[in-house]
């Protein structure tokens, strides 16, 4: 506010100029989490005029591991396959602790604890609660699910946050058990690793911000688009007929930032995590045609066959007694009303 002398007063003497701020190392994608919870909170929707990244003179912080533009990663042999067919559960599910013996589950058993990769910074799906610290999610309640039909706990399950990128080769490695991050399932993908059945349906779409004008991919040529290192969504933008600029972060929380910088015009990838952007940020929304098919399956090794018809088994129980259903309305409520779980489809 803008102060002057009144009447009867004492003249207010100019306020001495400040000193300029240090550059301001880029946020980790956990804090900045934290960071847009209490932008949100405190201030609600941002009175600043939308403005594209096209001319900016500004000089803002990046994200860690920018790639401007995007590696667009190439096309590999087009096997050809059914993305959601998986395989088929042999029989009832043991009882939990009774792993039968020399099984994957029953190594796993012995360990004490499932290990799964997932996100910790996708609002609705794999995020840390900030009043608890715990990792909560759609795909948590998932995971969860798995221990607990191995276990008889649910607890009994260690979180590996992983990026976009690490998730084929943590699998391959044997880092992690498997792998519950939005995965989505392609017959590239099936020459690496093994499937469940599919836990979500998704479609890439756009976030952007309100008044942008930004409706479709077409309004996006020569405009920079980012997507997460490593997922299918960096080749669909470069694939694009209007010849958007792909540019990859860590994780999709980092495209949220950049968005609301101005570093890009839109953030690209499947609905359901751009609906768990726009909840965080009201000044934002999801727009345009889907232009991709994308089934999310829970990742695991091509070396046990046994895990996957486990947890096919496990996902099947989920859709029949309801508890799927539960965590997409305890969840997912922004992407509106719980739909009927994904058909499981088998190729044995």
């Amino acid at each position: 506010m803008r102060l002057t002398a009144q009447e009867g007063t004492v003249p207010v003497p100019p306020v001495p100029p400040v000193p300029p701020v240090p550059p301001v190392r880029p946020m980790r994608p956990a804090l900045a989490l934290l960071v847009v919870f209490a932008v949100l909170a405190g201030c609600g929707a941002d009175p600043r005029p939308w403005r594209p990244t096209t001319g900016a003179t500004g000089v803002l912080p990046l994200p860690e591991n920018v790639q401007d533009p995007a590696e667009v990663p190439a096309a590999g042999p087009a096997p050809t396959c059914v993305p959601r067919a998986s395989l088929r559960p042999r029989g009832a599910l043991p009882a939990p602790g009774r792993m039968p013996a020399g099984s994957t589950m029953a190594r796993i058993a012995a360990r004490g604890r499932l290990i799964v990769g997932v996100d910790q910074n996708a609002y609705l799906f794999g995020y840390r609660d900030p009043a608890s610290g715990d990792l909560v999610g759609f795909e948590i309640d998932i995971a969860r699910a798995v221990a607990a039909a191995i276990f008889g706990d649910p607890a009994k399950v260690q979180f590996q946050a992983i990026t976009t990128a690490d998730r084929i080769p943590v699998i391959q490695n044997g880092s992690v058990d498997m792998v519950v991050r939005t995965m989505t399932m392609t017959c590239e993908r099936w020459q690496q690793i093994s499937f469940s059945t599919e836990y979500l349906a998704s479609h890439q779409r756009l976030l952007v911000r309100k008044g942008s004008g930004i409706r479709d991919f077409g309004d996006l040529g020569g405009r920079k688009v980012c997507a997460t290192r490593g997922s299918t969504s960096i080749r669909t933008i470069a694939a694009q007929p209007s010849k958007p600029v792909a540019v990859a972060t860590d994780s999709t929380l980092d495209c949220l930032v950049m968005l609301q910088q101005g570093q890009v015009d839109a953030v690209s990838t499947i609905d359901v995590l751009l609906a768990g952007l726009a909840a965080q940020d009201p000044t934002t929304e999801v727009t345009g045609r889907a232009v991709t098919d994308e089934p999310s399956g829970i990742g695991i090794s091509r070396n046990s066959p046994d895990l996957v018809r486990f947890v096919n088994g496990v996902l099947a129980k989920m859709r029949a007694d309801g508890s799927w259903t539960r965590s997409y309305q305890r969840w997912l409520t922004p992407l509106g009303p719980a739909p009927a779980p994904p058909a499981a489809v088998y190729r044995d």
